[in-house]
């Protein structure tokens, strides 16, 4: 597993629960080193382990800390690269989900390591978008609705949205896009600001 996804786990345990519950999870993953390195490649297994043990000690399903994973990365302040990176893909919430096929190609050109499964936007009409995630990160799509959720904040949109696990770990996301400018939108400039 890409050391950016471990270290996005340990970011959350400690910026939610705190450091303390990080070194409980560590220790209950058997994890060879209490922190991961961003560019380091490390087993899958041990990915696993630490979300089994996030639910361990959290008491919470995994499903819905991954969710709530997904709307850390668009939402911390520390992580603003993710968010700007997402709202490149359009001006409101329907042209960025049109825009979420290339979202792993995007992705690979901020780390090139990085693999993300293969996201598939299918529009079926009256609003109701259907993301296919493709198999290779389970709990991938629960990610994904945390990122959506976060996004459609971000842009000031009402959505409902569920998702179901699929065979080889692929998902699939029910987007339904119920109001595109519910809210005022958090302010989003193309240029980065210096500072």
């Amino acid at each position: 597993m890409h050391g950016l996804i471990n270290l996005s786990i340990q970011n959350f345990v400690c910026d939610t629960l705190g450091h303390s519950v990080w070194a409980d999870i560590i220790y209950r993953a058997d994890a060879p080193e209490p922190e991961f390195e961003a560019m380091l490649i490390y087993e899958d297994a041990l990915t696993t382990r630490l979300l089994d043990s996030v639910a361990v000690v959290t008491g919470r399903r995994t499903a819905d800390l991954l969710e709530d994973l997904g709307a850390y990365l668009v939402s911390n302040p520390r992580l603003e690269s993710v968010r700007r990176l997402l709202r490149f893909g359009g001006v409101d919430f329907h042209a960025f989900l049109h825009s979420l096929d290339d979202l792993p190609g995007r992705a690979r050109m901020a780390v090139a390591d990085l693999e993300l499964p293969k996201l598939t936007l299918d529009d079926v009409g009256n609003g109701t978008f259907i993301l296919r995630c493709g198999p290779s990160l389970p709990g991938f799509g629960a990610v994904m609705m945390g990122v959506l959720r976060a996004m459609a904040d971000d842009y000031g949109a009402l959505v409902l949205l569920d998702h179901d696990d699929l065979d080889r770990g692929g998902a699939r996301v029910t987007i339904t896009l119920i109001d595109t400018e519910f809210a005022q939108g958090r302010r989003f400039d193309l240029g980065a600001v210096a500072g």
